[in-house]
């Protein structure tokens, strides 16, 4: 095991060297100057003073050059300062990366609480109507991008119902109460695409894992559906679904950029968006390092959790 994760934590390490080389490349060969984000367009007339800028900023230094600066500051925990507001990297990543977390923790979790009940009885009513009803529902979940997703909501709960606002954001510290109102529909505009991805994967395993011959002793000795399929149906059941959820951090990752858009939430997604368009690199830099870093945790922690669904990888580790 401890062979397992040492191997991890070196994948996790020059992932992250190769994303952050690769996006730092990226970044600086963008079309444009990233003068222009620094002084204003009047102030670039004067060619001494832009000179004197892009010394104080390393940019007339070679790329790898300032690759290696940033990667030395980085693994210090600077990630620099933001071009356009002068502020540190960390600071606005603090600020925001709470928001995007519990948008998508929260739809992560809506899902699951879903997809589990839903799979498991589209997988008991095998071909049945439930079953039918199931699949093609999920089926409509698959089809639809999460901003079409995002915008039937809105429609529907804030501007024809009132039930939750539109856009805008409520922290944890404004109340429980008001911060589930904003969390509610972005969250929701995620979930239901996984829980149409989780129901149907759940439901194919289910269904091999009732046909094996121990479900068929235990349904020999009498017990109860219900105690076969929870107890010894759902859990061998749950491999792939797990590495599916793990998988599925990514898609997660960009559809909650997208959300945080769409509802004019301030979480990094909407950051990182102005970010690109501003060409303040050090901000793109840290924001895209940052979500490196959390998909390849994630699943690292889905490769470890293996062991505690599957005794039998356990034993082999």
């Amino acid at each position: 095991m401890s062979k397992m994760i040492a191997g991890r934590l070196t994948r996790l390490v020059l992932t992250l060297l190769v994303v952050s080389f690769v996006t730092f490349v990226g970044v600086n060969v963008l079309p444009g100057d990233a003068i222009n984000a620094l002084i204003p367009i009047e102030a670039q007339q004067d060619q001494e003073f832009v000179e004197q800028v892009r010394e104080e900023w390393g940019l007339n230094d070679p790329m790898i050059v300032r690759y290696g600066r940033w990667l030395g500051d980085a693994v210090q925990g600077d990630l620099g300062d933001s071009i356009v507001t002068g502020q540190p990297v960390t600071d606005e990543i603090t600020h925001r990366l709470p928001i995007t977390l519990e948008i998508m923790f929260v739809a992560i979790g809506l899902s699951l609480l879903l997809a589990i009940p839903i799979g498991l009885l589209s997988a008991y009513r095998e071909g049945r109507r439930p079953d039918r009803v199931i699949s093609g529902v999920a089926q409509v979940g698959l089809s639809m991008p999460i901003f079409v997703t995002g915008l039937i909501l809105i429609y529907v709960f804030a501007l024809k119902l009132h039930w939750f606002p539109a856009t805008g954001w409520n922290r944890l510290s404004n109340g429980i109460g008001p911060n589930l109102k904003t969390v509610a529909l972005p969250a929701l505009s995620l979930a239901i695409t996984e829980v149409a991805v989780y129901t149907r994967v759940l439901r194919s395993d289910v269904i091999t894992t009732l046909k094996e011959n121990y479900i068929l002793s235990a349904r020999a000795k009498g017990l109860t559906d219900r105690y076969i399929l929870f107890r010894h149906g759902l859990r061998p059941s749950l491999l792939t679904l797990v590495t599916v959820v793990g998988l599925s951090v990514g898609t997660l990752i960009g559809g909650t950029l997208v959300v945080e858009y769409l509802f004019a939430i301030p979480g990094l997604g909407k950051r990182i968006f102005s970010a690109i368009y501003q060409r303040d690199f050090m901000m793109v830099q840290g924001i895209t390092i940052l979500i490196t870093a959390f998909y390849v945790v994630i699943n690292t922690v889905v490769d470890l959790a293996y062991m505690v669904v599957d005794p039998r990888i356990r034993r082999t580790s």
